[in-house]
């Protein structure tokens, strides 16, 4: 016969059903214990047996069933298998038996398998040759009943043939020289006891007969062992295919599916067999099942493998998106050559679920950190309200708003709306709001509105909530609402709350058009963080704004009211405060009219900023002021604000700041002293001008501490600036102040300023200076104007600091509004005065003040004689009031004492302080000056009644 070509491979080991024979034993040797009956032959290839005999020791290897095998006519066609079929992995061999009972054919094959070459086995009975003698009888009438036409099928234990070298396993070649020539003593091949190994065949014995009619008998075998091995690999196979977690198919090499398994159908529906021919389309929305055809395509033409391809789709009675990662192997036949693709899938829709997820923390956690750096950088409120929409739009939403409450903007004590707040405010909703800040991401897009069908609401405009929508429910409970979509551009709302120490302070809306993601819960608890950290920025603006107005307030209230007037000065002056951003200042400026028609002129400046410095400002302007009407010297005024100005951060005053230094000077190491003292002493640090102007010699008295120095711009000549010495700043005491005295021109401008005018970032004070002096180069300008002029080309508007700018143009007394005289050390001289003043009077024409006059001149005059020194001078002064003067070289200051009943004399000055509406004592630097001062009679001011205060002294 034929023997069907196959592959060359080497068996694998042995099942675990096998027993051992003699080596090189033939089908039946005996080799053991007869139990070989105990051990099932494989089924799985039988298609025609009946009751199956199972071969054995002790019962002998031809032991056959007892159903005999059903004929039939049989295809005589030939066909030639291929390499890879199945007859080649199982290894089938063949011999035959002819009608005498001996071997006639012996396959290559069977060589191969029990390694007995067709010289020994040839002719041979195998029963007499092959079975152990005490088997032999069953033996023979087994083959009997096989020659009689009868069929048997058993497995028999057998010995392997060992390898030579450089051979496979099972595939021996022997000679044909010898019977047991190649077996040594032990029982091995070529005296090699690694050689011995067992196996187990199973025999299909088939009786045939010859052209004569003759019966005669063709043996199949197979090893077990393959055969163990074979079935495994296909049971392994199919528990892998059909127990796999993932889905598996097997595309063909036109692209449709051959196999599925479980698992696929189980996500695909039907069963694995109801999914043979199908294609990727059937499974796929288009542009996927495209994709992943010209995948497939390219694997079965290049053999490259194709790893995690992500996929996208709905499984059937689902409209949920899932996600699958596959893989694509190219798959070959047993010759190579390739039969299809096969594919492994794997349901990774959590992974991205995950991964979403982790995205979305990701972008939240970027979004935080945006918000941190940009929320919050401006002490505006509308401009905290832009930063949070410039973090959210269009990185978390496509469209936002914001609205404040509009009590909050004008500056109440406290907004609108707290969490607890319960029921209709006024009946007509939430309180007013206004809308501060919006930001789209959408072309055209409208304002959002949420308060159902009310018209949108424009940036700037106020308006309420009504009381049942959910913007004005949130505002009320404090926490965020979602706003269904309304059927237009918007898809989602959120309407979130701005809550700032459990209040709310306004709403912010956030919303996302339709083809964005919907709002989540992540999405919720972000827009409360996004929105809580806005909205603590925006109540400390609002708390700071309140500090700061209430420090502009007191600034300015501290300066002088309108236009100040001055006599011999035409003054202007400005004051602008810094920003919000840089806070209130401590710069000042004062016009203080002193005694004899003299002008203080003050500018100062305290260190810092905030509503401290704002205080500090205050204490030491009322300083100045109650400084100047003792009408002290300008280094005297400057000397005394300095020992005010150390003692402003002490408690205890200016003592217990002189008590602190004292122990630092007398070098006290204690650290808790030094502890003490240090929460003890807040410097506070000031500059200070002070100047003194005399309309009558047209002369100006300047102090400095610490400040700028004036600038003085004389008719027809540029500006310049005055040298007085700068002195040390207030505050830091143990410093002398230096005087200078300057003679101005007629009709000179003197300017004061602070630093806020000539020095900024980016101007340097010494360039500064420079601009303000070019500024000046028309001071015949009203005053009005040259201020404006100044600050506009200055560009102050910059706002880092305050400024406070003071002209003053210089007009000096006529001379006719001025009477001077000397009087001798004598009685007559009363006299002589009481008749200087009547003339003066009369020649201005003030003949009421005549009588009042006389009587107040002569009462200074004789206190001068009685209690003064030297010469004495009588002055009478005229503008806005009437100014009397008596001079004397004496530095004793007068003191006003209330005379007894009985007393005749002593009653002078209080003559003085009721007939004048002003009178006061000065020292001088020959003496002292008392003065008087008297309002014209211009009926305005009310007269009094020389009579009348005479009688109310008694």
């Amino acid at each position: 016969m034929s023997e069907i070509p196959a592959k060359s491979t080497a068996p694998g080991s042995p099942s675990d059903g096998s027993r051992g024979g003699a080596p090189g034993a033939p089908p039946g040797a005996a080799g053991g214990s007869g139990d070989a009956e105990d051990r099932p032959a494989h089924h799985g290839a039988r298609s025609t047996r009946g009751d199956t005999g199972h071969g054995a020791l002790g019962q002998g290897p031809y032991e056959s069933a007892d159903a005999a095998v059903s004929t039939g006519p049989a295809d005589a066609t030939w066909q030639s298998t291929p390499p890879g079929s199945l007859y080649d992995y199982l290894k089938v061999a063949s011999f035959s038996i002819g009608p005498d009972g001996l071997v006639d054919h012996w396959s290559k094959r069977a060589e191969r398998l029990f390694g007995i070459p067709a010289a020994r086995a040839l002719g041979k009975d195998p029963i007499e040759a092959f079975v152990p003698a005490d088997l032999r009888e069953r033996g023979q009438r087994k083959m009997t009943e096989i020659l009689d036409g009868r069929e048997w099928t058993g497995s028999v234990p057998f010995r392997l043939p060992a390898p030579r070298d450089g051979e496979q396993a099972g595939y021996v070649q022997h000679t044909l020289d010898g019977d047991e020539a190649a077996a040594g003593e032990d029982g091995t091949q070529e005296g090699r006891p690694d050689a011995v190994r067992e196996g187990v065949a199973e025999i299909y014995v088939m009786p045939t007969e010859n052209a004569d009619g003759e019966h005669s008998a063709v043996c199949i075998v197979i090893d077990v062992r393959i055969l163990r091995g074979i079935e495994t690999e296909l049971a392994a196979s199919q528990a892998i295919f059909g127990q796999s977690p993932f889905g598996f198919l097997l595309f063909g090499t036109d692209l449709r599916v051959w196999r599925t398994n479980h698992r696929f159908a189980t996500v695909f529906g039907g069963t694995a067999d109801d999914h043979r021919g199908g294609s990727v389309h059937d499974y796929l929305p288009r542009g996927e099942a495209d994709r992943l055809t010209a995948a497939i395509r390219r694997v079965l033409e290049t053999g490259d493998p194709v790893n995690e391809m992500q996929l996208v789709g709905p499984v059937p009675g689902s409209s949920e998106r899932r996600h699958w990662a596959i893989n694509l192997y190219r798959v070959h036949g047993g010759s190579g050559a390739p039969i299809g693709v096969a594919g492994i899938g794997t349901d990774v829709t959590r992974r991205h679920a995950a991964a979403r997820e982790a995205a979305h923390a990701r972008r939240n956690l970027a979004l935080l950190n945006e918000a941190g750096a940009r929320i919050g950088n401006s002490l505006d409120l509308e401009t905290t309200a832009r930063e949070l929409l410039d973090v959210t739009v269009p990185g978390f939403c496509d469209l936002a708003s914001v609205d404040l409450y509009q009590g909050l903007l004008q500056g109440d004590e406290s907004p609108s709306g707290r969490w607890a707040a319960t029921g209709p405010q006024s009946g007509s909703g939430s309180a007013e709001l206004r809308r501060v800040a919006y930001a789209s991401a959408v072309s055209d897009a409208p304002f959002a509105n949420s308060s159902g069908g009310s018209p949108p609401v424009s940036v700037g405009a106020v308006h309420h909530y009504p009381f049942a929508s959910p913007c004005a429910e949130a505002l009320r409970i404090g926490r965020p609402r979602h706003i269904p979509a309304d059927g237009g551009l918007i898809q989602s709302t959120l309407a979130v709350p701005m809550v700032a120490h459990d209040t709310v302070v306004g709403l912010a809306q956030f919303s996302r058009t339709k083809g964005s993601e919907p709002f989540g819960d992540r999405d919720r608890a972000l827009a409360v963080e996004l929105a809580a950290r806005a909205a603590v920025c925006i109540d400390n603006a609002r708390l700071y704004r309140r500090e700061h107005e209430r420090a502009l307030i007191l600034q300015r209230s501290l300066l002088p009211p309108g236009d100040p007037e001055a006599s011999g000065l035409d003054i202007a002056c400005r004051y602008l405060p810094g920003n919000a951003a840089t806070e209130v200042g401590g710069d000042w400026f004062d016009v203080i009219e002193l005694p004899g028609h003299r002008t203080a002129l003050v500018v100062g400046d305290v260190m810092g900023r905030g509503l401290r410095a704002a205080v500090a400002m205050g204490e030491l302007r009322t300083a100045v002021r109650t400084l100047a009407l003792l009408d002290l010297e300008p280094a005297e005024v400057l000397s005394a604000l300095d020992e005010i100005a150390s003692g402003l951060g002490t408690p205890g005053g200016v003592q217990r700041s002189h008590a602190a230094r004292s122990r630092s000077r007398a070098g006290d190491t204690r650290e808790s002293d030094e502890r003490q003292d240090a929460d003890l002493l807040e410097v506070y640090l000031a500059t200070c001008i002070y100047a003194v102007y005399d309309p009558v010699t047209r002369r100006c008295t300047f102090a400095n501490a610490g400040h700028l120095p004036p600038v003085v711009v004389e008719p027809g000549e540029d500006a310049l600036m005055l040298d007085v010495p700068p002195g040390m700043p207030l505050g830091v005491g143990g410093e002398p102040f230096e005087e200078v005295e300057v003679e101005l021109a007629e009709g000179a401008l003197l300017a004061l300023y602070t630093d806020g005018l000539v020095e900024s970032r980016d101007n340097p004070l010494d360039e500064g200076l420079q601009a303000f002096l070019g500024t000046l180069t028309e001071p015949s300008r009203p005053l009005e104007d040259v201020c404006d002029h100044v600050l506009t080309t200055l560009n102050t508007a910059h706002g880092e600091d305050d400024v406070a700018l003071l002209m003053a143009r210089i007009q000096g007394l006529p001379s006719g509004a001025v009477g001077d005289w000397i009087l001798p050390r004598e009685a007559l001289s009363v006299g002589r005065a009481r008749e200087y003043a009547r003339a003066q009077l009369l020649t201005w024409d003030l003949e009421p003040l005549v009588d009042t006059a006389e009587l107040l001149v002569s009462e200074l005059v004789t206190n001068a004689l009685r209690y003064g020194e030297g010469e004495i001078r009588l002055r009478l002064l005229l503008d806005h009031t009437v100014v009397c003067e008596v001079w004397d070289a004496n530095l004793v200051q007068p003191r006003r004492r209330r005379a007894r009943d009985t007393d005749e004399g002593g009653r002078g000055l209080q003559l003085v302080q009721l007939l004048s509406s002003a009178w006061g004592s000065r020292r001088t630097h020959r003496g002292k000056t008392v003065w008087f001062e008297m309002p014209l009679p211009d009926g305005n001011a009310k007269m009094k009644d020389p009579s009348e205060a005479l009688l109310s002294l008694f």
